[in-house]
């Protein structure tokens, strides 16, 4: 099994079980766009990831959608020789400061899938930035934005027109019935609550010698974004075909994660 562990609180690890649970029980608001900045040598994006996997699962990636086609940018590097420079333990004398970074300070990837959808994946770790998750979903009736410090949506048709709303009333009505179950008892186990679940769901698959929710194919598809973002970067930033490690059998593969309050 194969699942990203995130260091957030425990209301925001549960607002990402509750995104992944209002895509699916709203068939009528199709999301179309998907977005997560990591905060963190290769010029590439080092650590997808820890961002990517929530929304491969909202967008069934393996399981009915895939990734496609991605392209990456690269601002210039300055951040970590200014870090060094200006470091009480460094200095312009200092031999890290000599080093020629390749990793452009910002990597912007796109996404492309089977079913249409667009994501965007950044990696912004060497420039001054509080953490943040920066996770968007936009579909047909709206989008929301949450954070360490934002919990917002729009959903047309409810509360004033263009203005967002808090998402306390829609956590409520779309709260994941894992969440639900375990989310009091998991949140002191580690990573706002992650930690739990990805034990709970190893065991549970493990005694009923079940498939784990996540495997190797969603590993591989996950970790593939650091590679072709290198390669696209170098070759001016050209789109790059991932790799089907399914050989097509992710047309007719299910989604399996997280579908009740099982594991």
């Amino acid at each position: 099994m194969f699942l990203a562990k995130y260091s957030m609180p425990g209301a925001v690890t549960g607002i990402v079980c509750w995104e992944l649970n209002l895509t699916r029980e709203c068939p009528s608001a199709r999301v179309l766009m998907a977005k997560h900045g990591g905060e963190h040598s290769i010029n590439a994006d080092l650590y997808p990831t820890h961002g990517v996997g929530p929304i491969a699962n909202m967008l069934n990636i393996n399981r009915g959608n895939s990734f496609l086609t991605l392209t990456s940018h690269a601002t210039k590097s300055r951040g970590l020789n200014h870090y060094i420079v200006n470091h009480p333990e460094g200095g312009p004398g200092h031999p890290n400061a000599k080093i020629n970074w390749a990793l452009g300070d910002v990597i912007t990837s796109t996404i492309n899938t089977a079913n249409g959808e667009t994501i965007i994946v950044t990696h912004d770790t060497n420039l001054p930035k509080p953490y943040s998750l920066d996770f968007e979903i936009q579909g047909t009736k709206g989008l929301t934005e949450f954070d360490m410090h934002t919990k917002r949506i729009y959903v047309e048709g409810t509360g004033k027109h263009d203005e967002w709303d808090n998402m306390d009333y829609w956590l409520t009505k779309y709260d994941h019935p894992l969440w639900k179950k375990y989310g009091e008892y998991a949140e002191g186990s580690g990573h706002g609550g992650m930690d739990f679940f990805v034990d709970h769901a190893f065991v549970e698959t493990v005694k009923r010698k079940a498939l784990p929710p996540l495997d190797v194919y969603d590993a591989a598809a996950w970790s593939a974004i650091t590679p072709l973002s290198e390669r696209s970067i170098a070759e001016g930033n050209a789109p790059q075909y991932f790799p089907d490690f399914t050989r097509g059998k992710w047309i007719k593969r299910k989604p399996v994660f997280a579908l009740s309050d099982d594991y």
